[in-house]
């Protein structure tokens, strides 16, 4: 494979691995989180209907961390589930060509971020904008994927000078 190529290849890979440990990351300590968040909304002046949710937010999770600590065990295997996709995702750092189902099944699992925040989202009244927020994952992980499963097969692809038979 070209130098140039797998280079791009493995910087869009690396976005998705960064992204992943990053929001894994993040899921392990939501209750400080979430006051960090909360001041930061009040600081900045954000939108009313923000601020009112990210103090709900913080409410409920504060209260919720308090009384019941062994709830915030299922954060913890949220980020137990990113940390292992983004070990899954250096195959596809390591060898794109040898591993192309990873950058498929990794856009499979950004599409379904959509479906699962606008649904589950609306199931657990949580704000049409925060679902819009939670969606955009989805897509911002789909697109270096998509992008670098496309460098992978056409660089992956016989040249002509290499697929002409031998006379």
């Amino acid at each position: 494979m070209d130098r140039a190529l797998l280079r791009r290849i493995r910087w869009l890979v690396g976005f998705v691995i960064v992204g992943l440990v990053g929001s894994g990351a993040t899921a392990l300590a939501l209750p400080q989180e979430v006051v960090a968040l909360h001041r930061r909304a009040l600081a900045w002046h954000a939108p009313a209907f923000a601020a009112a949710w990210i103090a709900r937010v913080e409410h409920g999770l504060l209260r919720t961390d308090a009384a019941y600590p062994f709830i915030a065990y299922g954060t913890d295997w949220l980020a137990f589930g990113h940390f292992v996709t983004a070990i899954f995702m250096i195959g596809a750092w390591r060898d794109p060509v040898r591993n192309l189902w990873l950058f498929r099944a990794g856009q499979i699992a950004c599409l379904l971020v959509i479906p699962t925040a606008l649904i589950c989202g609306a199931l657990r009244g949580i704000p049409w904008w925060w679902r819009a927020i939670d969606s955009s994952f989805g897509i911002v992980g789909f697109i270096p994927l998509w992008l670098a499963e496309r460098i992978a097969l056409v660089s992956s692809r016989p040249s002509e000078r290499e697929s002409a038979p031998v006379l």
